[in-house]
């Protein structure tokens, strides 16, 4: 099957902005393309190679998305161009164009091994299926991970900041929900931060991504019965939220989109116990306060707030 891909050509000031606003038209398969060097903080650690030389950084950034053949093109193209219309009227996000190009399924997916490469996220070693663990990394948690065509490596900004709340709040016993779950990597790593000792339920609107966890679960040597993973839309579709269960988690985590989030807000609360976590990012920041008060309208209390980059963690309570 051949992708058509949509390139943005923007800045790498307003790229993150961009991104969002793909995401809230519904696209989640984005790359960025830029010059800007990657220093070891941003990468979660150090790599032994040296990155390859790049042009000089003159501050533009082309921001890609794929579409299907069989997608509607035309639909997904007016709100895009329409978006970044009303982008423009608020801040410089540079051309605006879209350039075209058509990709291979088999090539997309090889592409990842060009760019994803060992890292961390504090004590947590992400490594992709195809490198070796060096020997200076023996015995620590490492989490294998082949993103495929779902999304989720470890690598952005939402990522880490649910992860590093996953650390802090999720113990043994726990009954995780992982809304979103992409290639699994969330639940993976509860799996791995509790040596096992939780059950994990996942959802994801694309079926790709459950089949992905499953491969991902395999690869790590987490049984397929450590958790249950169902494809569907839990903010609409009350089969799926039957089949999640009611009262039953102990942390639910949802590395979405702001406004998925605040639709969903009805949908999770009746999901947690009493004291549960409801971690959330994939938040913009100028859409925090919307999220904030979603989450508290159908009674949920924050009891924190993090940032990194653009982007905002907000973890509530029961």
């Amino acid at each position: 099957m051949n992708w058509i891909k949509y390139s943005i050509n923007t800045t790498t000031e307003a790229e993150d902005f961009v991104s969002a606003m793909l995401m809230e038209v519904g696209i989640v398969s984005i790359e960025i393309e830029n010059n800007v060097p990657v220093s070891g903080e941003k990468q979660g650690g150090e790599f032994e190679e040296l990155q390859p030389d790049l042009p000089t950084d003159d501050g533009t950034s082309k921001v890609c998305f794929y579409l299907g053949e069989d997608e509607d093109h035309e639909s997904i193209l007016s709100q895009v161009k329409a978006e970044l219309a009303e982008l423009k009227e608020t801040m410089d996000i540079g051309e605006g164009t879209i350039d075209t190009s058509i990709t291979k399924q088999e090539d997309w997916i090889n592409n990842w091994k060009q760019f994803f490469k060992s890292f961390y996220i504090d004590d947590i070693l992400i490594k992709p299926t195809w490198e070796k663990i060096a020997p200076a990394d023996e015995g620590k948690i490492f989490v294998e991970i082949d993103p495929g065509v779902s999304f989720g490596t470890g690598k952005h900004e939402t990522t880490q900041l649910c992860i590093r709340q996953l650390k802090k709040y999720a113990k043994a016993g726990d009954e995780i929900l992982d809304i979103g779950c992409g290639s699994g990597i969330l639940s993976i790593i509860a799996n791995k931060l509790l040596d096992g000792k939780c059950h994990l339920v996942g959802t994801d609107i694309d079926e790709d991504c459950i089949v992905s966890t499953y491969e991902n679960f395999e690869i790590n040597g987490i049984p397929k019965e450590a958790g249950d993973f169902y494809v569907g839309n839990l903010t609409e579709d009350k089969e799926l939220q039957d089949k999640v269960g009611y009262e039953k988690y102990d942390i639910v985590v949802a590395n979405i989109l702001a406004d998925i989030i605040i639709g969903m807000a009805p949908a999770i609360y009746p999901t947690l116990k009493d004291g549960a976590y409801f971690i959330s990012s994939g938040i913009i920041d100028f859409k925090e306060n919307e999220v904030k008060a979603a989450l508290e309208a159908v009674g949920l209390t924050i009891v924190e707030i993090n940032y990194q980059g653009e982007w905002v963690n907000i973890t509530a309570r029961k």
